[in-house]
């Protein structure tokens, strides 16, 4: 896989957003999600459909993923993909990348046991594993320059402002 297939790729959208108008080059993401059933809600990203649930541990009855699960799961996906187009257009070959990760979350935080405790994760571990014939100074550089370009990773590691409205069914 070390043809660079998406170096042209890109090349040619880094020269469409350097040409663009500042407002252009911001792309909206969408998702929608209703509860379902017990603690299980279906999800629709686009045309693809997903289910979340929690693990019998946390409530859930365990028919999918919970949504820290599918935050290191973005995490990571993120990861291989950043690593694929930024390796062909740094012109540093990949023949492979795989993520691995795991997380920490305390219950008191997300039980509201202790306010003191975050109910998000207290740390994120994992490795990236890269198949390629570059030399290790290249994959350094590589990881330096993912690591500054993830958007995931950015979203964890900044603070992002957030604001959820309120809609409320009003009783009759």
């Amino acid at each position: 896989m070390t043809e660079f297939a998406f170096a042209p790729l890109v090349s040619a959208t880094r020269e469409a957003l350097a040409a663009a108008p500042h407002g252009a080059a911001v792309h909206t993401f969408r998702v929608a999600s209703r509860q379902t059933s017990g603690l299980r809600s279906d999800a629709r990203i686009r045309s693809f459909e997903l289910a979340v649930d929690e693990p019998p541990l946390l409530g859930g009855s365990d028919t999918a993923p919970n949504p820290v699960e599918y935050a290191l799961l973005a995490l990571a996906a993120c990861q291989e993909i950043t690593y694929r187009l930024h390796a062909d257009h740094l012109g540093i070959p990949l023949d492979g990348v795989a993520v691995s990760l795991e997380g920490d979350v305390d219950l008191r935080g997300f039980f509201a046991v202790d306010s003191a405790v975050r109910p998000g994760f207290r740390e994120i571990r994992g490795s990236v594993r890269l198949d390629s014939p570059a030399p290790r100074s290249e994959l350094e550089r590589l990881k330096a320059h993912v690591d500054a370009h993830c958007p995931v990773l950015d979203l964890l590691r900044s603070e992002t402002p957030v604001a959820i409205a309120l809609e409320a069914a009003v009783p009759a």
